[in-house]
């Protein structure tokens, strides 16, 4: 931090205690406050954050189940070609081998980069900006501060003049009013230095005010029109990722008789696998007396 950095830090410090007590009067602004409770309240940057984080779990998620698919059909296929590579279960096991290494290089080919250019940079982008707002917001309180606290030492002047001449402002009497009655402030005439400070702490500061109160309503309306192409794109790559799969499966399905189905329904699958394992543990190295 400079060193006029470091002097501005300071006297903003010394202007927040001195509101605090009462001392120097503090600008408050409904309209900017109500803006800034409905951006805060909706959540908006924590849940676009957690959207890119759970979008990269989930396609990160599915490139770890495609490849556990990969390793499961390995294993699998070792099994039944272990034992007779003729039978419907070995041309079934090479079929899923096949099956799931179509899926899974189709993920890497097909799902991998328009994932990227239609979910996460949209979602990366999007959460780039929430620093640069809140940067915004941070500037436009610091500014509120010295526009406080300019106007607080300019009434101090008035209402406490300097026997310095060229520190006090031109005022003039209102028009229709006894001359020491009631005293105006003409801008275009008036030159002294704290007129000068508070007027431009005051159009920096509205200039800033008036922003944010006109954009962030429109950043929270723009939401959903921002992220209607992220999400038709999801679910068109979530559509084509299941039908390629089904069809898939489908071929390595053919290779297993017509009454598994209805076998797996009636619960005689539950019984097959039962009779099995009863034949595992009636070996004696599974424990058999």
């Amino acid at each position: 931090m400079s060193w006029t950095g470091f002097k501005k830090s300071l006297n903003r410090a010394g202007t927040t205690v001195l509101q605090k007590t009462g001392q120097i009067e503090r600008t408050v602004d409904r309209e900017f406050a109500d803006e800034e409770a409905k951006y805060r309240a909706n959540r908006f940057e924590k849940e676009c954050q957690a959207l890119q984080k759970d979008s990269k779990q989930y396609i990160d998620a599915m490139r770890a189940m495609t490849s556990a698919q990969c390793r499961l059909s390995d294993t699998i296929q070792t099994f039944y070609g272990a034992s007779d590579r003729t039978s419907d279960g070995a041309m079934a096991s090479h079929a899923f081998k096949s099956a799931v290494e179509d899926m899974d290089n189709g993920v890497q080919r097909e799902l991998d980069a328009p994932f990227r250019t239609t979910i996460m940079e949209p979602l990366g982008k999007i959460n780039s900006y929430f620093p640069v707002v809140n940067e915004h917001i941070s500037k436009r309180n610091k500014k509120l501060l010295d526009y406080d606290a300019a106007r607080s030492r300019l009434r101090k002047i008035i209402e406490k003049p300097s026997e310095d001449p060229t520190k006090l402002p031109k005022v003039y009497p209102c028009h229709g009013l006894p001359p020491f009655h009631f005293l105006r402030f003409d801008t275009d005439l008036y030159n002294s230095q704290a007129q000068q400070e508070h007027d431009d702490a005051k159009e920096v500061f509205e200039l800033l005010n008036d922003q944010l109160i006109a954009e962030l309503p429109q950043l929270l309306d723009l939401r959903v029109p921002y992220f209607d192409p992220s999400f038709e794109a999801m679910i068109r790559m979530q559509c084509k990722f299941a039908e390629e799969g089904y069809e898939k499966m489908s071929n390595v399905q053919r290779y297993f008789a017509d009454s598994v189905r209805d076998d797996y329904a009636a619960g005689q699958l539950d019984a097959q696998v039962e009779g099995v394992l009863q034949e595992m543990r009636e070996l004696s190295i599974c424990g058999a007396n």
